[in-house]
């Protein structure tokens, strides 16, 4: 039995440990640039593909509450936190383009355009 609760801490633990890694984009990246506008056709831009293709793990509030969201490590985003929102434009990004663990990267699936039209419409996602 001991040998049991010891097993589910070091096992509970790890897990934390995974869930509390931060993820920060090299210094470059985080110092580019969104070449693309963020006005209403933009953003309206960039929540059609998030609705196509980022809902299910990030929810469609953008809450990191989608139906898949918790068989997720890390767990998705939640894009109204203010640790999120406080990050650059280009590190969001270099986040979105070259994804982690079970978020896929999105570099080749879709435009530049594209994944800046997605950070422009994480940019409203607010509590």
């Amino acid at each position: 039995m001991k040998t049991l609760i010891i097993l589910l801490l070091i096992g509970g633990l790890s897990t934390v440990t995974i869930q509390n890694t931060e993820w920060k984009a090299p210094e470059e990246a985080s110092k580019k640039v969104n070449p693309v506008e963020s006005n209403e056709k933009t953003i309206k831009l960039g929540k059609k593909i998030y609705t196509k293709m980022c809902w299910t793990c990030h929810g469609s509030e953008g809450l990191g509450d989608g139906p898949v969201s918790g068989s997720l490590t890390p767990l998705p985003a939640d894009f109204s936190n203010a640790t999120f929102q406080k990050q650059t434009d280009g590190a969001i990004y270099w986040k979105l383009s070259t994804g982690k663990g079970t978020m896929a990267p999105y570099e080749n699936s879709l435009t530049e355009d594209q994944r800046w039209a997605i950070v422009n419409y994480l940019r409203t996602i607010k509590k």
